[in-house]
């Protein structure tokens, strides 16, 4: 059974033919309903009364999560090529009808076609889509994520002296974005309420948007966007490559039954992606590890090889997270993961990885325009990882300069003894990691990758599981959520200037300094500059505003006094004029460029040319 769910503001059609001989009999009137849940339903073969009431019960599950009580049931033939008999099709939609509890349910009529309106609302959770079977009542769950919920942890505060406070006897008044996020993990309630303010800002920017014709969690990239995740996936690219990692690729799918694959599934906390094809049963990855074991098994390593970094960049990572905590950039089903994994000889080398790998980290975040002050962090680790290792513990505090949240295990419950995340704290209270790194003791055994030490024996390696940013995405998020505060407190919203889909934007007064607007954006743009031209039969005051609306730094108004060397330069910063020589400008905007990667314009040079992005 495959659906679209759609929280609509009013939906009204009209029955206006029999499309099939078998079609009900009704007296076709036009129909109009506000405030309603509209789901599109195509019935398939092999569909029957189990399907249906798990279709029904999964509706009203997100329809409690939306707060809306009247459902339509839309019969819509359209969704599949696999359907159910007409008779078939019927009696299921009959049966979800009767099978609601609780709701205010009518039901279009069947074999009919009709013309429809429908207003969708606006909402992260007004879109999405159900595809409902007989294996989606079956799904397998790891032991990982079982346990996850059954775990026993101990909560703390760690202070920079390393003292550990209890939750409860730990003073927050100064620090209320670690008291959040220790609510937040405490209590492990995911779930969104309403749309963070990145959700607006994603789309007024055209960065990103929800795809409808895709599963939740899997957004689309306008040109804005794709720039941006390009800059950063670059950035964290080289950032690893200079650090030592060696950078690979590997398959984005697994046999789940390969026997290393199935035991470390066991102890991954995560919901997958399923395929069945040709006999096997395959699963979309959740994140590097496994083709970089595979590979590792395959390398003859000596221990004057350690510690040996390989490098992925994801595009994409895939994990079925639960649909209502699906929400703009911040959690999603496809992300895009940078992944450097470490096999290390032993816990000694392992620990001098750790420190640097978290300095790395720190520097990667600063580098983006994420600091110390914007994030959390929390330390995991057993009760015996602790007792060995407490000098590391500590010092890795002291480093963050503030308390920080500590989660500790009495006994091992997943395949790594330590495991720290830096949590950017949203505008609606909720946590999500960034950077993180895991100290791995089992997968070296599980896959079966060896080196040989200085007696000339096999050993496994230990292995360190480090995304230096965390999903790409993500960061989108931090940023935009980091902007949203600024709008908030008073400052102007921007991003750093090296991910500006526009840095520089041309107006010129009248059509004949068009040409000198071309020039100057030649100028530029050989100097690795992106400018484009806002050549609209506009009023100069609207053009500079709509600017201003695009968080573009840099204005240049073109006219009788400008020439290529000579400009007049309006700083969205400060609202100041400037007269500027053009390699003063360049060097301006080079100067806070650095060493950033730098990519060109990734839309058309001049404004008009370009389609406006309905969000």
């Amino acid at each position: 059974m495959r659906i679209l769910q759609l929280h609509c503001d009013n939906i009204s059609y009209e029955p206006t033919k029999k499309e099939i001989q078998s079609a009900e009999e009704i007296d076709p009137k036009p129909v109009s309903i506000d405030e309603v849940v509209v789901c599109f339903v195509a019935v398939e073969k092999d569909d029957n009364e189990d399907i249906a009431k798990d279709a029904i019960s999964q509706i009203q599950e997100s329809m409690k999560k939306i707060g809306c009580q009247k459902l339509l049931l839309y019969p819509y033939a359209h969704l599949s090529s696999n359907l159910a008999s007409p008779s078939t099709a019927l009696s299921l939609l009959k049966l979800m009808q009767d099978q609601s509890q609780g709701l205010d349910v009518s039901r279009a009529p069947f074999g009919w076609t009709k013309s429809y309106n429908v207003k969708v609302k606006g909402h992260p959770l007004a879109e999405s889509s159900k595809v409902i079977t007989s294996d989606s009542k079956k799904e397998k769950t790891s032991t990982a994520l079982e346990s996850e919920s059954k775990i026993k942890s101990y909560w703390y505060i760690m202070t920079t002296d390393g003292e550990m406070q209890e939750l409860d006897k730990f003073n927050f008044t100064n620090h209320k974005k670690l008291e959040s996020l220790a609510k937040y993990e405490s209590v492990k309630k995911r779930g969104i309420d309403e749309p963070p303010p990145h959700v607006a800002l994603m789309k007024k920017l055209a960065i990103a948007d929800y795809e409808p014709a895709s599963d939740q969690g899997n957004m689309r990239y306008f040109p804005n966007g794709r720039l941006i995740k390009s800059q950063l996936e670059q950035y964290v690219t080289n950032m690893v490559k200079q650090y030592g990692g060696y950078e690979v690729e590997t398959p984005i799918m697994y046999d789940s039954h390969h026997p290393s694959m199935e035991s470390y599934f066991n102890r991954f906390p995560a919901r997958q992606y399923s395929i069945d094809s040709e006999g096997k049963h395959l699963f979309l990855r959740f994140a590097a590890c496994f083709g970089q074991f595979l590979m590792a098994h395959d390398f003859q390593l000596s221990y004057k090889n350690l510690p040996y970094r390989l490098y992925e960049l994801t595009r994409y990572s895939f994990r079925r997270e639960q649909s209502g905590e699906l929400v703009g950039l911040r959690r999603l089903r496809a992300f895009t993961m940078p992944d450097c994994h470490a096999f290390c000889k032993d816990m000694s080398q392992a620990v001098e990885e750790f420190r640097t790998r978290f300095d790395l980290s720190r520097d990667v975040l600063s580098g983006i325009g994420i600091e110390q002050d914007d994030y959390e962090m929390a330390i995991r680790f057993t009760e015996d990882f602790y007792n060995e290792n407490k000098e590391l513990i500590i010092e890795t505090v002291k480093k963050i300069g503030k308390p920080v949240l500590v989660e500790m295990w009495k006994e091992r419950f997943f395949y790594f003894v330590l495991k720290w995340e830096f949590n950017y704290i949203d505008n609606s209270g909720k946590a999500s990691a960034l950077s993180t790194d895991q100290i791995d003791v089992e997968n070296g055994d599980r896959y079966g990758i060896e080196f040989i030490d200085e007696q000339n024996k096999p050993q496994n390696p230990i292995i360190l599981h480090n995304s230096p940013s965390g999903a790409i995405e993500r960061v989108i998020y931090t940023l935009l959520e980091k902007a949203s505060t600024d709008s908030r407190e008073g400052r102007k919203p921007q991003l750093p200037l090296w991910l500006a889909p526009t840095q520089v934007r041309l107006i010129p007064l009248k059509e004949e300094f068009l040409d000198l607007a071309k020039k100057i954006s030649d100028l530029l743009s050989k100097n690795d500059i992106r400018v484009d031209i806002d050549d609209r039969n506009e009023s100069i005051g609207k053009r500079i505003r709509d600017a201003e609306k695009e968080w573009i730094r840099y204005i240049l108004v073109v006219g009788e006094k400008e020439t290529i060397s000579k400009l007049t330069v309006r700083d969205r910063n400060t609202s100041n004029e400037r007269e500027m020589h053009s390699d003063e400008l360049i060097n301006e905007i080079h100067s806070q460029i650095n060493d950033k990667p730098s990519s060109s314009l990734n839309l058309p040079l001049l404004v008009s040319k370009r389609p406006v992005i309905q969000v």
